[in-house]
């Protein structure tokens, strides 16, 4: 991986590793305390996916949670219905998102502002009616579905620790997709088109493309991260796929800082920590989402690492 990553990303790539391979023997007597940390690292992919979308080519999406609930549901029915085995499920979902993203993409990144944000929140309401009420209770309608253990090559992911080691395994994968992705001609193009897309088309960036490969990218990384789910907790309902979850994917994004790789980080660890805490008072979830929105837009528009790297520039201003 050395070779792919900068000097100044491996340090935080080796704490990472090293915390992450550390973490399960730390919480080794608290199964629940490992459960999270496998929430965390799925959120992760999702959510970093998300900021190539929103922080990489300045795009809005309000309904992720759709191509999350693809993935869930797309591997989970492809295994009970045709019985191909889960690790192949799971791709083959998060390629069927990717195209489905594509298919909605191309008409929506002609849109603007709230106009898109309205575009992709009515398609994460009409992925949601459909699995909620689908003909001949394909889906399992609210009732949902029972799902099966992930198998990878014949070991059985079948305690929470197992899946925590292949789920980190995941997150560093993604993440290096993702690194090298955006410091490539794809990455800077993207970059150019959040700044002004009028000018980026105007130097024969192809802003149409670039926008909806955008939206490729983040629904195959939402889709994997979906069918993870789904096979980690082995019952899923139209419930976990609400409106509410496209909220927390922002929420997350924008509270810990966008357009970075550390910033996915700091945001899913956070919240989700937050949401545990609130987990006897979950009816507050979206009071609690809407005032770490409001508190990033108006105080901290960077977000957390925003946040710490103003702080930096101060002390070395403060040294010279």
């Amino acid at each position: 991986m050395s070779a792919f990553i900068g000097n100044r990303n491996r340090l935080g790539i080796m704490i990472f590793i090293i915390v992450g391979l550390v973490l399960p023997l730390v919480f080794s007597a608290m199964p629940y305390a490992v459960l999270v940390c496998c929430y965390i690292l799925i959120y992760l992919i999702a959510v970093s996916g998300f900021d190539v979308l929103v922080g990489f080519s300045g795009q809005i999406s309000m309904g992720h949670a759709a191509y999350y609930c693809i993935g869930a549901y797309g591997s989970a029915m492809l295994h009970k219905y045709t019985g191909i085995p889960v690790f192949f499920t799971m791709l083959i979902a998060a390629v069927t998102a990717t195209l489905v993203g594509t298919l909605i993409a191309w008409p929506t990144t002609k849109l603007v502002a709230h106009f898109m944000s309205l575009a992709t929140i009515a398609f994460g309401n009409i992925v949601f009616q459909l699995v909620n009420t689908s003909p001949g209770r394909i889906t399992g309608d609210a009732n949902g579905l029972h799902t099966t253990y992930l198998s990878v090559f014949g070991y059985e992911l079948n305690t929470y620790t197992r899946f925590y080691y292949f789920a980190l395994i995941m997150v560093l994968l993604f993440m290096l997709i993702k690194y090298n992705l955006l410091h490539s001609r794809v990455g800077r193009a993207m970059l150019a088109i959040r700044e002004n897309d009028h000018a980026a088309n105007g130097m024969g960036v192809n802003v149409r493309f670039y926008k909806v490969a955008a939206f490729a990218v983040s629904a195959f990384f939402a889709a994997y991260a979906g069918a993870m789910f789904a096979h980690l907790v082995r019952y899923i309902s139209p419930d976990s796929f609400k409106q509410t979850v496209s909220v927390m994917f922002l929420t997350m994004l924008l509270f810990g800082g966008t357009a970075s790789m550390s910033g996915p980080i700091i945001g899913v660890t956070i919240v989700s920590l937050l949401n545990e805490a609130l987990r006897p008072a979950s009816s507050y979830k979206m009071l609690v989402y809407g005032v770490l929105l409001l508190f990033v837009i108006l105080i901290f528009p960077g977000g957390i690492l925003g946040v710490m790297r103003s702080m930096k520039e101060k002390i070395i201003q403060k040294r010279k």
